[in-house]
């Protein structure tokens, strides 16, 4: 059978699996009526809309 090379530290195995597994930062784009930046393909927390229609009443 094959032996293991040496023992790897908990730290050292723990640091190359958190390179594996990094959480991606969403996309942002610029909101066409307010310009605020979002999410694509949700409604704009800042004005309420989504693809230039108002969809949420937001107190103003």
């Amino acid at each position: 059978m094959i032996c293991p090379k040496g023992k790897i530290s908990k730290a050292r195995r723990d640091k190359r699996r958190a390179q594996t597994w990094k959480i991606a930062l969403p996309g942002l784009v610029a909101c066409a009526n307010c310009g605020e930046y979002c999410q694509p393909h949700r409604v704009c927390k800042a004005c309420g809309t989504y693809k230039r229609r108002d969809i949420l009443k937001l107190a103003e």
